[in-house]
């Protein structure tokens, strides 16, 4: 088993009752109620967590009130065990392991000038829950390429676990994905506690992209909800999007793996039916008559599948797998289908 950088081996970190020379540096990036989720969890573990906020002002704010001033305010952090700053080179300098927690479409904007050599020897996590749109590509692979770091120290973090439902301390459930089960296994360390419970798997690529059609199923239930369709038909729907998305994901990444399980159904279930889910909201928005532009500007948060239903149809474009959930979502973003119209064709195509 190789070692991390700075000359720590991957069993020397054991979150709790840790002494801060024994422990391995952790950053956070980003800002929203997932990264104030997940810095929560690991401040339950961790003597010190490294966090990066985007703004400024928000950093000064968190200092002073000990909240999160936009996200999550009901939380109060230790800030004594955090060191913040909105100088992303600065955070990931101080840290062994980079825990990348922002909307996808934000990643490029944020890395692409981000000079390459200072990520050498990190091991990542991506909490991202979207496909980075510039490139169709994975988290996973985006850092892989951009930063060389090889795919055994990357790792995705899966739920079905919501951000709200963290802050309020209740019972959640995450999986961590990963080639190399012991750095799954330390990952999964730092982040479990009396109210998260944690598992580990090997299959990196298919987490992440069960992570990223969630979102896009999402969207489908919540247009359907705003049309009116009820329970009976969401379940029709939920349960045609885990074979569509077993589909896909056995295309691009065929190996073993049990898609009923929670890191896959799930985390489907909880995004397609939760109240807390931001895809689900913005389908139902555009299920109520809204459009897609006055849905996103009403939402305070992205919905990961608008962006992830386009990537998904051109990286489908290699593999041609029938796909007619996301189509249909993807008709209706894009196209600007109406709603009806659509959701009506894809209801007749279900069974």
């Amino acid at each position: 088993m190789g070692s991390f950088a700075a000359g720590f081996p991957l069993n020397n970190l054991h979150p709790k009752k840790n002494t801060l020379e024994n422990q391995l540096s952790v950053g956070v990036i980003g800002s929203g109620s997932w990264a104030s989720a997940i810095v929560k969890m690991l401040l339950e573990n961790l003597d010190m967590v490294n966090w990066w906020l985007r703004d400024p002002e928000a950093v000064e704010y968190l200092k002073k009130y000990q909240h999160n001033p936009k996200y999550l305010q009901s939380v109060q952090y230790d800030t004594d065990k955090l060191y913040i700053s909105s100088d992303v080179e600065e955070i990931v300098r101080r840290s062994d392991i980079v825990m990348m927690v922002t909307p996808s479409a934000f990643v490029a904007r944020i890395f692409d000038e981000f000079p390459k050599e200072l990520m050498e020897g990190k091991h990542i996590v991506s909490a991202i829950k979207g496909i980075i749109p510039e490139y169709n590509a994975i988290p996973a692979r985006y850092f892989h390429k951009t930063f060389r770091t090889p795919y055994e120290q990357i790792a995705m973090i899966s739920g079905p676990c919501h951000a709200e439902e963290v802050a309020l301390e209740r019972l959640s459930y995450l999986t961590i994905g990963c080639k190399d089960q012991d750095f799954a296994r330390q990952v999964a360390d730092m982040l479990s506690g009396r109210y998260i419970k944690t598992s580990v798997s090997d299959d990196l690529f298919g987490t992440e992209l069960c992570a990223v059609l969630k979102n896009v199923y999402s969207i489908a239930a919540g247009i359907f909800a705003g049309l009116g369709f009820g329970d009976n038909f969401q379940a029709v729907l939920v349960s045609n999007a885990i074979q569509e998305a077993e589909n896909f994901i056995d295309a691009v990444n065929p190996i073993h793996r049990d898609v009923l399980t929670s890191a896959y159904l799930g985390d489907l279930l909880v995004t397609a039916y939760s109240k807390f889910s931001r895809n689900r909201t913005f389908g139902f928005m555009i299920g109520k008559g809204y459009s897609v532009k006055t849905a996103q500007l009403e939402m305070d948060m992205i919905a990961e599948g608008y962006y992830a239903v386009k990537s998904v149809m051109e990286i489908n474009k290699k593999f041609m797998v029938e796909l007619p959930i996301c189509e249909a979502v993807y008709n209706v973003i894009y196209e600007k289908i109406s709603p009806v119209v659509e959701m009506n064709i894809l209801a007749d195509k279900l069974s």
